[in-house]
């Protein structure tokens, strides 16, 4: 009919926070500043596989979680969009998209995160990249998110889908602080280390070899003291070819020595080991979890349980208002109150066995307390 508008197709809306182009330098006025810490922490991360093993096993002892609704219904339906819900590219539920999310902040102390609509509802769940990304101060109390485009900042259209988060920010700074800040040193010294060892063993266990040849006093032996000296060269490298098993014959005063067979390899256990527990306690994860074996009986003391419970609840605490946030939304956009509550499941660090025994004796403990009062 004439005047009449076709019908256009609903499309989901565009990640915001995606790369587009080549990346450039950050601009004085934005933070954070730090794309070169951002690549020094993700060498670190490479260069010691004990520092990526503690963060993954940090992300894994988060554990999981259940949302309650007081309407079951939603509260059913919710549970399926958390559980099924696409990821980036290729990851799907909630879990995925949280465990991207604190790896991000552990590493480099900010995280940025997206929700993506279509047809009215929650799409996917996009972890953006800080390299694509700018987090600009507006204000003490707000901080706007900009996106790096054809060589400039633009200001994303929908910060409401947007949210980012800091591991402990110093006052006045919405710059996180990485987990890993304060081992750039520490961990360069141990790469030093290292890298020496592979050094020494690749001159000294890839034995190489001096073959002196002394002529004697007399006349003819010095005269023709270099046409020998070659031969013997050249018999030596057929005699130490790969590919051949043959001996080496000569004639006269002829000595051969392995070279650096004298020299001493420093020892460097205690080094590595002091290097290895400064990372350890800034990371926080008892030494034997991260495969070191210091001590014959070591195990996890009820201390240390204590100690890391508290940091994994630290850190849940930085998850929560990201739940909060996509939970609510998807309750409001399919007409539910935004009205939950997240239920963690307990952080169990130690053995079943102590842990039933402890409640045995709180329970008996309660029991003598009501027989003493009711007497």
């Amino acid at each position: 009919m004439l005047g009449r508008k076709k019908k256009s197709d609903k499309v989901a809306q565009a990640v915001q926070t995606a790369a587009l182009n080549s990346p450039f330098s950050v601009l004085n006025s934005y933070v954070p500043l730090r794309s070169g810490e951002y690549r020094l922490y993700s060498a670190l991360r490479e260069a010691v596989p004990m520092i990526d093993a503690a963060i993954d096993k940090i992300v894994r002892l988060i554990g999981s979680f259940e949302v309650k609704c007081a309407d079951k219904n939603a509260e059913e339906l919710l549970t399926v969009f958390l559980q099924n819900v696409k990821v980036n590219s290729t990851q799907a539920g909630i879990q995925s998209f949280l465990d991207s999310y604190l790896s991000q902040i552990l590493t480099y102390g900010n995280a940025v995160g997206e929700m993506v609509l279509n047809n009215g509802t929650i799409a996917a769940l996009y972890n953006a990249g800080l390299d694509d990304v700018e987090l600009k101060a507006a204000s003490p109390l707000r901080l706007d998110v900009y996106r790096r485009e054809n060589g400039e900042s633009v200001k994303v259209k929908y910060p409401e889908l947007i949210f980012c988060s800091a591991l402990n920010p110093p006052p006045g700074s919405a710059q996180g602080v990485s987990l890993l800040h304060g081992l750039p040193f520490v961990t360069g010294i141990l790469v030093k280390i290292y890298n020496t060892i592979g050094i020494n063993w690749d001159r000294l266990g890839n034995v190489r070899f001096a073959v002196t040849y002394k002529p004697t006093g007399d006349a003819s032996d010095r005269a023709f003291a270099k046409e020998r000296a070659k031969q013997i060269a050249t018999e030596w490298s057929r005699a130490m070819r790969k590919d051949t098993v043959r001996d080496f014959v000569a004639v006269g005063d002829v000595s051969i020595k392995a070279i650096g067979a004298d020299n001493q390899i420093l020892d460097s256990e205690i080094p590595v080991r002091e290097m290895l527990e400064q990372i350890v306690a800034k990371l926080g994860l008892p030494p034997f979890l991260l495969g070191l074996s210091w001590s014959s009986t070591e195990r996890m003391s009820s201390q240390q349980a204590d100690i890391l419970t508290s940091e994994l609840q630290s850190y849940r605490q930085l998850l929560n208002p990201i739940i909060n946030r996509i939970c609510s939304m998807w309750l409001r956009l399919n007409g539910y109150a935004p009205q939950f509550t997240v239920e963690w499941e307990n952080i169990t660090l130690q053995d079943k066995t102590e842990t039933a025994n402890a409640r045995l004796l709180n329970a008996k403990a309660a029991q003598i307390e009501a027989a003493a009062e009711t007497e």
